[in-house]
């Protein structure tokens, strides 16, 4: 790949990464309107999956052609992927906290990384694991996990957490293994209608007459399906299909990066001196990741 295609993939990633990172707007003004959190990943994937069908339909209707032998792959990034990481994120935020929650959610590169040797041969270089331990350390700080009370610790709450990062994961792997035959669009369309068909039946989902007048309401399942659900998914897959899947993971972990800076202009937070270490590290280990060695050769 050219430098400036592979500048391009990371650009993809990044804005990805930060359109995923402002989702706590509307699911804070959705929670305000009564919604639980499971609902609101249903009014997410579902709204994702309408205005990307819609649009596929009518600009390249051609794109929604998939034979039903690759359906286990969509299977993957819409069922294995988006719904098992979503209820296992949850119940973890239920079981522990919100930020160790986080925390165990960004394992997920880690996973990726080792599914990525074992299943497209990519290989597991210092470089990355260095990025992966800059990347985690600097989601503990920047999350602020500490100080953690060991003697209330939920070891269910931790097992599930790590099942978010592994079902996180899954997406890059069943969506980089889709790339090969299909466009991202095809894949991420694909991938909410998959989610959508398990939720819509699971998720408890009701919608009274008021909220359906609600012009707040139908604003933000608007902006939730398109700005942190389809457009994120696309550009990331976007990405994805011009890089490596651990690269492109772990480039993705500056969301919550954008989701601690959009709290301190939103909700008038403040940094603190190791929340700002933590997002140097993250965004070290995101440069780490696109560093070449001398002749070209990436690490």
């Amino acid at each position: 790949m050219s430098q400036s295609n592979n500048r391009l993939a990371y650009i993809y990633v990044f804005l990805g990464a930060a359109l995923w990172g402002i989702i706590g707007i509307f699911v804070d003004n959705l929670s305000q309107q009564g919604f639980s959190a499971f609902q609101i990943v249903t009014l997410r994937v579902v709204g994702a999956s309408v205005m990307l069908v819609l649009f596929v339909a009518i600009k390249s209707p051609q794109l929604l052609k998939i034979d039903l032998k690759d359906s286990m792959s969509f299977i993957g990034t819409g069922i294995f992927s988006t719904v098992f990481f979503s209820w296992a994120y949850f119940t973890a935020i239920e079981e522990i906290s919100l930020s160790i929650a986080v925390i165990l959610l960004y394992t997920g590169p880690a996973f990726v990384v080792v599914l990525s040797r074992i299943f497209f041969g990519e290989p597991m270089t210092s470089r990355k694991i260095g990025a992966l331990l800059l990347t985690l350390f600097g989601c503990i700080l920047v999350i602020k996990v500490f100080p953690i009370n060991a003697d209330r610790i939920s070891w269910y709450g931790i097992l599930v957490g790590l099942g978010s990062g592994f079902g996180y994961a899954l997406y890059s792997i069943f969506g980089k293994h889709a790339l090969k035959k299909y466009h991202p669009l095809t894949v991420i369309t694909y991938t909410f209608v998959f989610a959508s068909i398990v939720m819509l039946p699971t998720s408890g989902l009701t919608i009274s007459p008021q909220q359906l007048q609600s012009q707040t309401v139908w604003l933000n399942i608007l902006g939730l399906g398109f700005f942190p659900s389809a457009l994120a998914y696309f550009l990331y897959t976007m990405g994805l299909s011009m890089v490596e899947s651990g690269r492109a993971s772990i480039a993705a972990t500056v969301e919550p990066l954008v989701a601690t800076l959009l709290g301190v202009w939103f909700f008038n937070e403040v940094l603190s001196i190791f929340q700002i270490i933590g997002m140097l590290f993250i965004l070290s280990a995101v440069v780490l990741v696109q560093i070449k060695r001398r002749g070209g050769v990436r690490d």
